[in-house]
């Protein structure tokens, strides 16, 4: 991801040229990133948007290849109004948005390059989007449409697309940046099997957190893996995940502040907003600084490695507020 004072290092020299000629480009570009300058809010639309077409906690589903045609045509259009949700933008006169007074249209494409241009947007800014749930990255920029730039339509309602060779005049805001992981997706698929093998849903997810440490486990995945509406109680203690994995040490944490200051010290990945993150410990030496260690229940703990014996994990705090 490119910082905002670097941002220039990934526009061509056809975009930069747009920027300072265009000056309603620049105002949508400057614009955008003022609300999102990290580009992480934008991710958080893309992977919401793609589980929601999943919709897992229904269909038990997480890949994109097992979406129906007609699901996979509406995803643009839940790109489009997730965003506008997000974002607030306004409805545009002609087009779909209203940026800094100025009309945009929005298209989202799963393959790079596949933006379907209708002939209306001829003239107008287009915030071109592509993300791929296999390769975990997403795209968007800005391009003011020109016909020359479109190669020619040959469906039903005359929709055209960008020429290859004219992508580089494309304004990224972000290109190529990590799009939050689709564990059950990109998981071993041994472990995958051995996951949905499970006939109850508790079974199930103790076996995620069991295989699955160290990773960030999206809401959405314990909604797939647990297809059940309580789907957060069967995560916590009183009988959930936590409490039957305790004694196996291993300890499932979740967004809140108290959880995330733990991971940070066991130096693993810090749970974000909506997500977990398991990880087996084991008692550690006091005196033995060697190892990142958190202290827990009255006692030192550091990550298990492969060899330590399993051993009944501490208290998890009680919960605070997520940062």
């Amino acid at each position: 991801m490119f910082p905002l004072e670097d941002i220039s290092a990934a526009i061509s020299i056809g975009a930069k040229s747009a920027l300072q000629d265009d000056r309603e480009l620049a105002a949508v570009h400057a614009h955008i990133h003022r609300l999102d300058p990290s580009g992480r809010r934008f991710a958080t639309v893309l992977r919401d948007t793609i589980d929601q077409l999943l919709n897992g906690e229904n269909t038990g589903r997480y890949d994109w290849k097992a979406l129906f045609k007609t699901e996979k045509t509406h995803a643009g259009t839940l790109v489009e109004i997730n965003l506008q949700r997000e974002f607030k933008f306004g409805d545009g006169i002609d087009m779909d948005y209203r940026i800094e007074n100025i009309d945009v249209d929005c298209k989202y494409s799963q393959q790079f390059g596949g933006w379907m241009i209708p002939p209306e947007a001829i003239g107008h800014l287009c915030l071109l989007i592509w993300a791929d749930d296999s390769k975990s990255l997403w795209s968007a920029g800005l391009l003011r449409i020109r016909r020359e730039w479109l190669n020619g339509g040959n469906n039903r309602d005359l929709k055209l697309t960008v020429k290859a060779e004219h992508r580089n005049r494309i304004l990224w805001l972000w290109r190529d940046t990590e799009l939050p992981e689709n564990v059950l997706l990109h998981m071993n698929p041994r472990d995958r099997d051995l996951i949905f093998s499970h006939q109850s849903g508790q079974a199930r997810l103790n076996e995620l957190f069991r295989l699955v440490q160290r990773r960030r486990i999206g809401r959405n995945v314990v909604r797939t893996v647990a297809q059940q509406k309580d789907y957060m109680k069967r995560v916590r203690g009183n009988g959930g995940a936590r409490s039957a994995l305790r004694k196996e040490g291993i300890l499932i944490m979740g967004d809140y502040a108290s959880h995330q200051e733990i991971a940070a010290k066991l130096r693993i990945p810090v749970p974000a907003e909506g997500e977990f993150v398991s990880v087996r410990v084991v008692k550690a030496d006091p005196d033995d600084g060697s190892q990142p260690r958190v202290e827990l229940d009255g006692e030192t703990w550091k990550t298990a490695g492969p060899d330590d014996p399993h051993e009944l994990g501490p208290l998890l705090p009680q919960h605070t507020a997520s940062r």
